[in-house]
């Protein structure tokens, strides 16, 4: 979800309401210490964003005090250590998914967080590498063990695709063994989703990444639907979301880091329409945010009856 879990699209999801925990994207726990919180497009946000995790990209037990300290400076409401990443630029700074295969500097790196903050602290995951029940309990227990309050489980194997169905059922087996709360993340895209990952993971709550991209108004559809929340029916309008996303995105950032947070989120949010793939396209081709602006018009005003 990087280039896309910033200030604008945690503004547009909170316009919405249903979402109980919102996140940054990963942030390295090397820089952190000297990013300056009212520039840098990572740090940006603004009082409705709460409460909010702060996600930390890290591998080092070294890095992990000058870290948590510069987040208590900037009121986390929580703080999330990330070892579900697959990408392989971050694997290779030995970070993300890696540290499934290294328990024992993960067991450092949680015990060292746990000593040097009494804010919620969570961790993400994923199955592993391989399907290895033995070594996931063993890992989940650690975790657990440890300090961790909250664990959220992506239930994919490190390398299988996006495109390939979620394990929900090896979440079941995970809640069996924490006593903590267990986060289902992993192919929710509706409410039937929502429903049917809880129904076979039997998971305390819900993480969307992509499906929040493409619908932001999932969250408050779920939380009614599905938990029975009092939340009003969201009034969506396909182009007034676009259209509120870039002025924000002009609001919040400099010129340099707007076009590229626009284009990131086109990708998704084209997939509400039929033919989105054209929206898509013709905004990754423009050169400014007034050029995409008025191509996405065009595409609206086109296809009015297709999302």
């Amino acid at each position: 979800m990087a280039g896309l879990t910033h200030s604008a699209l945690r503004q547009i999801i909170s316009g919405f309401g249903g979402v109980g925990l919102l996140s940054t994207e990963m942030l390295s726990a090397k820089r952190l210490p000297t990013e300056d919180p009212a520039t840098s497009p990572f740090l940006i946000r603004t009082v409705m964003e709460k409460p909010l995790s702060y996600q930390l990209l890290i591998s080092a037990v070294r890095d992990m005090a000058p870290a948590i300290k510069a987040l208590h400076k900037l009121d986390a409401d929580a703080i999330d250590l990330n070892m579900g990443c697959p990408a392989a630029t971050v694997r290779k700074l030995g970070a993300g998914c890696i540290l499934m295969e290294q328990p024992q500097n993960v067991r450092l790196l949680v015990s060292e967080a746990r000593k040097l903050t009494a804010l919620p602290l969570t961790a993400k995951i994923r199955l592993g590498i391989e399907l290895n029940e033995e070594k996931l309990k063993s890992f989940c227990d650690m975790l657990e063990g440890e300090g961790v309050d909250m664990l959220t489980v992506h239930a994919r194997l490190r390398d299988e695709p996006y495109a390939r169905r979620p394990r929900w059922e090896w979440l079941a087996r995970v809640k069996e063994w924490i006593r903590i709360p267990l986060i289902a993340n992993g192919g929710i895209f509706s409410v039937q989703d929502a429903e049917d990952c809880l129904r076979v993971s039997g998971a305390d709550g819900l993480m969307l990444g992509r499906g929040a991209a493409i619908k932001p108004w999932l969250f408050a559809e779920i939380a009614r639907d599905t938990f029975g929340h009092e939340i009003a029916e969201p009034a969506v309008s396909l182009p007034a979301i676009y259209d509120k996303f870039i002025d924000l995105l002009n609001e919040l950032y400099g010129p340099q880091r707007r076009l590229g947070r626009l284009k990131e989120f086109t990708h998704y949010f084209a997939k509400n329409y039929k033919f989105g793939h054209r929206l898509a396209s013709r905004v990754q081709g423009s050169r400014s945010m007034e050029e995409a602006r008025e191509r996405a018009a065009i595409f609206f005003e086109v296809n009015r009856e297709s999302s």
